[in-house]
């Protein structure tokens, strides 16, 4: 359920009415990605936690929600957004337990004074960065919509190179990609992680996986292991109980 107002934004409840979220009409909406992302990282959510390439904080301030004794910081490059991601913050009432930082992640590693802000180490990196390639798919003409959905070569790589900057030893990552892109993931994570969890996710239990949900620790030599799918939607078109569950 979303109410909208003239000002450019609706806020919309998601995970059942749980979280409140302030999202641009014409921008990016959270859906089945952040909701996958958020199940994914729920069981490691303690300490302190990262969201990168945060949008209107749907993952973020989610597990601030579902985890009250976590520090969040939302990481956005697009100002007004991150603005509006706080705003969400203070209407979750978790505004003391959420820093939001403006903040380009494809250049984080690079930006001393970026790292200063963000503050001590992560037990814990989540993220669900661009996937459509900027040199093989047209752009949307919504500039926000394209800086949410479109990435560049090499660009997945910088996130996870990204995330283990922030992560402290043994810390967990989560990525959410598309299949074409897991041979970059999985190079990427080779330098920083182990016990790398591959799971497929499927939208019917005929069809394809469309996304993989990846976990790692950060250091260490646990071998990589790939989880039973998640199917999404049964043949009739609605959510399986585990899709359900999420």
């Amino acid at each position: 359920m979303s109410t909208e107002n003239s000002a450019g934004f609706d806020e919309k409840s998601f995970l059942g009415g749980r979280v409140l979220l302030r999202q641009l009409r014409r921008g990016h909406r959270a859906g089945t990605d952040a909701a996958l992302a958020i199940a994914a990282a729920r069981p490691d959510a303690h300490g302190r936690v990262v969201d990168l390439g945060a949008g209107s904080g749907a993952i973020g301030l989610s597990l601030a929600v579902l985890a009250p004794k976590i520090e969040v910081t939302l990481v956005e490059v697009d100002a007004e957004i991150a603005g509006l991601a706080a705003e969400s913050a203070v209407l979750n009432g978790c505004a003391e337990r959420v820093q939001c930082v403006v903040a380009d992640v494809e250049h984080l590693i690079h930006s001393p004074r970026t790292r200063h802000d963000l503050g001590p180490l992560y037990d814990l990196v989540v993220t669900n960065p661009p996937f459509t390639n900027a040199q093989s798919s047209q752009a949307s003409p919504n500039p926000r919509r394209a800086l949410a959905h479109m990435t560049r070569e090499g660009a997945l790589a910088r996130w996870i190179d990204a995330g283990a900057v922030l992560l402290r030893p043994k810390g967990s990552l989560i990525v959410i990609c598309r299949p074409e892109a897991i041979t970059e993931a999985l190079e990427a994570l080779r330098r920083s992680f182990s016990g790398i969890a591959l799971r497929p996710v499927h939208p019917r239990v005929d069809a394809s996986a469309t996304r993989i949900l990846v976990r790692a620790q950060k250091g260490g030599r646990a071998p990589l292991t790939i989880l039973p799918p998640l199917v999404l939607h049964e043949e009739d078109a609605s959510f399986t109980r585990l899709a359900e569950a999420i």
